[in-house]
């Protein structure tokens, strides 16, 4: 086992620091720290460790709950495979998917995005071919923006005296895109609304339509896809028994159903945290990878809270779109069932903002998008685990406030509305499903819904959230989101501080053990075979 259950013994007696969250963030600064000698303690409040890396079973199946394709891990050499080897001793394995990694669906119009930057602009200018220069600027504009990034996190890791000095040398380039909207800069290129559109199709793996994201999340996303995708050998649970070891080489310990209650402050510095069980745990430095929402709200004491202004930060920028998925298990093989690896992304039409907006007013306008994934296609060691079987995943947006009258009530005991609403919208899941995937029909085995209240219940994210503050323009414009906080010794990591999904807590974990560690740790990654 990877990780363990909380127990006061298995603490160890000597800590450099505390982790508060074992996701992806978390886990990548505590084994970052551990490579520097550090004893961390990571503690998680749910039974399971990962975060949105864990998986979860059902009878015979498995699902993944938030890794379902992984970009720029093919070459060893690429800087996001050698930041996973580094934190992992290069235990964490892949499997490339197919050369067409998404397929985009708009009714009964498709495309196909594949592996390859001059592949990819090929295909799309064989069905754009009066757009050619635009695909071209569009891809010169990505690979500016992902290059002026270093700089942009590069001054989040500085201290903030010397980040205020350095930021416009480090960040000006960025920040010229980050600030116009994915829709601003693709209206200057294109009026063809068809091609923005399909350029614009992976939206929901940053959780915000063309017209209010950033163009900087959008390049980041499109950018890491160039070369295609690859899902990690094993499944996503691959993280964290790939990570947990490194951190237990060096003394520290990963340890679930430990939830902290408050962070422990005296004399206006960081000492430890104290558990919802009333433990007290002590260390130096305390870490919190449980997003700047529950840090700032929940876990530090009130009166820091508003010596500091959190409060008015906090209310800057809202929280990330929230989400539905259906878990599908079949008794058939992927094999059998014709299911490849590549992803589907549905849409009823080209306009994403104009489709999101009208759902979000009436539940049964048209689903604005549904993504569908094949982790059992995807992951070449699936029927050693699970033989004879396979599973699907749909995943669909619903706004938080749909599912608001229930929120007091407990998990798996919201009563009979509850469970007919989610029973709706399975059902309307299931109509792209069996539309898109038709061999699937009258083989699901067993089926499962997920909602916003799902995510806040093992994720505490407040509003069901999946990809923490939203990334509008304006999130980019919040310098106060880095490792650094008001309180001495205490640092934020993970996808908040940096950007979303797997990549960008990642790099938020890199950053903020580079800011603890005061040391370029990105260097030690670059040198590790």
């Amino acid at each position: 086992m990877s990780y363990h259950t909380y127990r006061p013994e298995r603490v160890p007696q000597r800590l450099d620091a505390i982790v508060i969250g074992s996701g992806i963030g978390g886990l990548a600064v505590a084994a970052c720290l551990a490579k520097a000698g550090k004893a961390v303690l990571v503690l998680e409040r749910h039974y399971v460790a990962g975060g949105f890396t864990h998986t979860f079973k059902r009878r015979e199946y498995e699902w993944d709950v938030g890794v379902h394709y992984i970009g720029e891990v093919h070459s060893q050499k690429s800087v996001m495979r050698r930041a996973l080897d580094y934190i992992s001793d290069n235990a964490l394995k892949w499997a490339p998917m197919s050369e067409v990694y998404d397929k985009i669906f708009f009714g009964d119009e498709s495309y196909e995005f594949v592996a390859g930057v001059d592949n990819f602009k090929t295909l799309l200018k064989d069905r754009f071919p009066q757009e050619a220069r635009a695909i071209d600027t569009y891809i010169d504009l990505v690979h500016q923006l992902a290059r002026s990034a270093q700089g942009f996190f590069m001054e989040k890791a500085l201290p903030p005296l010397v980040a205020k000095i350095a930021s416009p040398f480090l960040t000006s380039k960025f920040m010229k895109l980050a600030r116009q909207t994915t829709w601003e800069v693709l209206s200057s290129l294109t009026q063809d609304k068809k091609l923005i559109g399909v350029l614009t199709a992976q939206w929901g793996d940053y959780g915000l339509p063309p017209r209010q994201s950033s163009f900087a999340i959008h390049a980041m996303v499109a950018k890491h896809y160039f070369d295609g995708g690859a899902y990690p050998v094993g499944g996503s649970s691959s993280f964290v028994k790939t990570i947990a070891p490194v951190i237990e080489k060096a003394g520290g310990k990963v340890l679930v159903k430990a939830e902290v209650e408050k962070v422990l402050v005296r004399q206006g510095r960081v000492v430890g945290v104290r558990l919802a069980n009333g433990d007290e745990i002590l260390a130096p430095i305390v870490i919190s990878d449980a997003g700047v929402v529950n840090t700032y709200q929940r876990l530090l004491p009130s009166h820091l809270v508003t010596e500091f202004k959190l409060g008015e930060k906090l209310n800057r920028i809202p929280a990330s779109e929230s989400h539905i998925c259906l878990y599908m298990g079949l008794k058939h093989t992927a094999q059998e069932l014709g299911l490849g690896q590549s992803n589907y992304w549905i849409y009823p039409d080209y306009d994403h903002d104009i489709n999101l907006e009208r759902f979000r007013k009436d539940p049964m306008a048209p689903l604005p998008v549904t993504y569908i994934s094949f982790p059992s296609a995807k992951d070449p060691t699936w029927q050693e685990h699970h033989p004879k079987t396979a599973t699907l995943e749909a995943i669909g947006v619903a706004p938080y406030q749909w599912f608001e009258r229930w929120g007091e009530t407990e998990w798996q005991k919201r009563g009979d509305d509850y469970k007919n609403f989610k029973e709706r919208l399975s059902h309307r899941l299931l109509e792209n499903v069996y539309r898109y995937v038709p061999q699937v029909k009258d083989k699901i085995d067993y089926h499962e819904l997920s909602t916003p209240l799902t995510t806040e219940h093992f994720s505490n994210y407040h509003r069901g959230e999946i990809y923490g503050l939203e990334h509008s323009p304006e999130r980019f414009r919040q310098r106060w989101l880095r490792p650094h906080t008001p309180i001495k010794n205490l640092f934020l990591t993970g996808q908040d501080i940096v950007t979303a999904g797997i990549g960008g807590a990642l790099f938020g974990g890199i950053l903020t053990a580079a800011t603890v560690l005061k040391r370029n740790v990105m260097s030690d990654i670059m040198r590790h075979i």
